[in-house]
């Protein structure tokens, strides 16, 4: 089985956001270019390092956020931060003062004492992320960090992972099987499928405006809707819950809109232009991979 195939892409600063079905090939073109699996043929490099020869310098400038679980339970998380600081080349004192600036970073300084095998699943994700940290990268691989957070602690995950580029200059590549979560804070997507890129844009061309408007209203949709027929308009076949939406063939559907609401009386709540979403261009490109034929 190939898990990356004659796969070339460049990676922008920012956040970068790593999309691909589970098998798709993320963890393992994250793992060749952090050096820690060479690959069959072909070359490798990042921040000017050869990935194959220069695995250990890599990792002194590039941190890493696994899926799985890894920490070590026994072990006071500033304790763990100051060795992984250590690990990467930094001296005892400024690992020190990194391992806590980082905990406080991500919201664990006033528990970092305490051995990680009594913090909860968020508690222990913020560990994972903060050794990713402790030795100040150039670049972050995050590979699913919301994995077993509830919705509020994906959302703080979320927030940590924005600061980190916005705030620090780190670039951040992150991997995630819930494309909203990379549609909330990535710049650009990459789109790998069998290990072969199929797209690699910004996230803003990747959601940019469809031909429809979004039509909600607070009441009579159905009547709303037959009115728009009649002027010529496409109007999707059902609404649901009072909303639905309008193909833009011509410039004069939102005028349309407003007239007909207006001459029934119906309270108009929202009429906007609708924007694509990852999940569409994920499925698209899934559509168009080559399918397996059974006998």
């Amino acid at each position: 089985m190939t898990a990356v195939s004659n796969l070339t892409v460049d990676l922008p600063a920012g956040v970068v956001g790593l999309v691909g079905a589970n098998g798709a090939g993320k963890s393992t073109l994250i793992k060749i270019l952090l050096g820690l699996m060479p690959p069959t043929s072909g070359t490798a490099s990042i921040l000017g390092f050869d990935c194959l020869t220069d695995g250990l310098a890599i990792r002194e400038v590039v941190g890493y956020m696994p899926e799985s679980e890894c920490l070590p339970l026994d072990v006071a998380a500033t304790e763990f931060l100051v060795h992984m600081a250590r690990m990467s080349g930094l001296p005892a004192n400024i690992a020190r003062e990194r391992a806590a600036d980082t905990l406080r970073h991500v919201g664990l300084y006033e528990e970092r004492y305490r051995p990680i095998g009594g913090y909860s699943t968020g508690m222990k994700q913020r560990v994972k992320l903060a050794q990713a940290l402790v030795h100040d990268p150039q670049l972050v691989f995050l590979d699913e960090p919301t994995n077993g957070l509830d919705p509020a602690g994906r959302d703080e995950m979320l927030g940590l992972i924005a600061r980190i580029s916005a705030d620090f200059g780190i670039s951040v590549v992150v991997t995630s099987h819930l494309l909203g979560e990379l549609e909330r804070i990535s710049d650009h997507i990459v789109v790998i499928e069998g290990g072969v890129l199929q797209r690699s844009t910004s996230t803003a061309d990747a959601t940019r405006l469809s031909g429809a408007l979004l039509v909600e209203v607070t009441d009579q949709a159905d009547a709303v809707m037959a009115r728009l027929r009649e002027r010529g308009a496409k109007v999707a076949a059902s609404a649901a819950s009072g909303t639905f939406a309008v193909e833009m063939s011509d410039e004069a559907v939102p005028s349309w809109v407003v007239t007909v609401v207006a001459d029934l009386g119906v309270g108009l709540v929202r009429l906007q232009r609708r924007r694509h979403h990852l999940a569409e261009i994920f499925q698209t490109e899934a559509d168009a991979a080559p399918q397996e034929v059974q006998s």
